[in-house]
């Protein structure tokens, strides 16, 4: 992954406080780690809360209690996202101001109704893109909606968007030179009313804040960043370099997940792992291993366990 010799390097780690951290979440956090501390740079951790309606705060204390068991070091103080709505908001002004963005008053279910009726809905990485329901209502549609109290969400005008700034690429330590293609995701969904931010925009927000030069996540985002190179080019922000690793999968082959019941790092430190019998699970396959003496601390190793079952 290249280094500008201009200027210093700068990951980040930033889980979403939604449930205890598993091994695909150690494995994503000690990568960073490493290069930051191979380079010289510096390693930020990042809570990423703005759901409030999943997001627990106790939450928070259990990454931080995990991630030093495994022996990371970051800097302080950490960047909670949901302490920040202001900066998320100036970017929304921002495209506002440009024109790109519009009022979507669809439900799920309306949507969900759409594709099925035309049949023809865009396919994107994660399932049928937006079909565009609300993408031509007129001013006049939009404020009698808003002003009866209809809920709706701002999504970006997106093929407006890429008409704006024109092709733009960005560069991926594992796919080389990539051309943006975010209408490949259709027009995402930046704010809503409960939430008024989204993933997209809070994380190419933060990552210019925060001066991220290297992100290394999993392949899971990597389609993310479509719409992410054209958020930095419509705000103005900077574009790190890439690296979407591989991700961990259990012994059937289905990826760690929450939400698939991936056991969680506390569980196998309650069944006696020891870090380094984490660092030698994850280490299968990757060669140097996601693991260094400048950026986690030494810790006595036991004999490696038995075939893991609980993945």
């Amino acid at each position: 992954m290249p280094v500008s010799a201009a200027s210093a390097v700068v990951t980040r780690f930033a889980p979403s406080p939604t449930g205890r951290l598993h091994l695909g979440h150690a494995f994503s956090a000690l990568l960073n780690a490493r290069f930051a501390a191979e380079h010289g740079g510096r390693f930020l951790l990042r809570i990423e809360d703005i759901d409030a309606t999943r997001c627990r705060a106790e939450l928070i204390d259990g990454i931080f209690e995990d991630l030093r068991w495994l022996g990371l070091r970051w800097e302080e103080p950490v960047r909670r996202q949901s302490r920040h709505m202001a900066d998320y908001r100036r970017a929304l002004d921002r495209l506002e101001s440009l024109g790109l963005l519009y009022p979507c008053f669809c439900t799920r279910k309306d949507i969900a109704a759409e594709v099925a009726r035309s049949g023809a809905a865009p396919h994107g990485p994660d399932g049928p893109a937006y079909p565009g329901l609300c993408k031509h209502l007129s001013a006049d549609e939009q404020q009698a909606r808003m002003a009866a109290g209809t809920p709706y969400a701002l999504r970006l005008h997106t093929d407006r968007a890429l008409a704006l700034t024109g092709p733009l690429t960005w560069q991926d330590a594992e796919a080389g030179e990539v051309e943006a293609a975010p209408l490949l995701l259709g027009d995402v969904v930046l704010a809503r009313k409960e939430t008024p931010t989204s993933y997209h925009l809070a994380v190419t927000v933060d990552d210019a804040l925060q001066g991220i030069t290297h992100v290394i996540r999993g392949q899971d985002l990597f389609h993310a960043t479509h719409i992410h190179r054209l958020l930095q080019a419509l705000l103005g922000l900077p574009t790190p370099r890439y690296r979407h690793h591989r991700l961990l999968t259990d012994e059937n082959g289905q990826r760690l997940a929450k939400r698939a019941g991936a056991p969680a790092l506390a569980d196998l430190r309650a069944a006696g792992w020891t870090p380094a019998d984490v660092l030698r699970r994850l280490t299968a396959g990757e060669n140097p291993p996601p693991a260094c003496s400048s950026c986690c601390e030494e810790r006595p190793a036991r004999p490696p366990v038995a075939k893991d079952k609980s993945t």
